[in-house]
């Protein structure tokens, strides 16, 4: 029991917050905002953290998870598969506060899938001969022209799983779990913010999705704080 103590990565959001600086690169885990770790997305905004590389499937709803970061003005660039849910995220783009970078969806997965294994990029066809192929170095395999797509890592991942173990050990809660556990295995320091954090040997190891090796520290979660915009 004792060593279990010693190698906890418990801890609480005050103590989360500190990881988090101005001007560094974040991802995150969610789709529309499901997915998103409330309580770390709250404590970023009230911290007044700025100047933030934002990584992640896309930008939320104006008032939900990451969203509200975003619609605060504390981004100065999304890397993204798309901004539509966020009117926002569109207007700062289009006066030109805001750099977006756009990967299709699938891309963008790879992108961050090859960061977590300690890839360099992916080799993808979607975009050849279009614009997306300008400035981007391409490549021909078996004939066949691909374009080279850097890999994605950041300083912090944050992702929102169900439950934790004090190892870290994650599992998630159905569609919840969409970018999450690839984020997770990106970040150089990652926090998981929980629903529940059980003790150790409690989840069944064939249903955790995310070692805790990818895991540097759990906090719980003090619950969804917004409105769902289909609500």
């Amino acid at each position: 029991m004792e060593l279990v103590k010693k190698r906890s990565k418990v801890a609480g959001l005050e103590d989360a917050l500190q990881h988090i600086r101005d001007g560094m690169t974040l991802m995150y885990g969610g789709f529309g905002g499901v997915g998103n770790p409330p309580s770390l997305c709250q404590g970023i905004l009230d911290k007044g953290v700025r100047d933030l590389v934002l990584i992640g499937n896309d930008c939320a709803f104006p008032d939900i998870g990451i969203g509200r970061l975003i619609t605060a003005g504390r981004a100065r660039k999304v890397i993204v598969s798309h901004i539509g849910s966020n009117p926002n995220a569109g207007r700062f783009m289009n006066e030109g506060t805001l750099e977006v970078e756009f990967s299709p969806q699938g891309t963008l997965a790879e992108r961050v899938r090859a960061g977590g294994v300690g890839l360099g990029g992916i080799f993808v066809d979607v975009g050849i001969g279009t614009i997306a192929e300008e400035g981007k170095q391409q490549i021909v395999l078996d004939g066949k022209p691909y374009l080279v797509e850097t890999a994605l890592t950041a300083e912090v991942s944050i992702v929102h799983a169900q439950k934790a173990d004090p190892y870290g050990n994650l599992i998630y809660d159905k569609s919840a779990r969409n970018f999450n556990p690839l984020v997770a295995m990106a970040g150089d320091y990652t926090i998981a913010e929980v629903d529940e954090i059980v003790p150790l040997g409690e989840l069944d190891p064939e249903c955790i999705v995310t070692p805790g090796i990818y895991v540097d520290m759990v906090i719980p979660s003090q619950g969804v704080n917004w409105t769902w915009a289909w609500e």
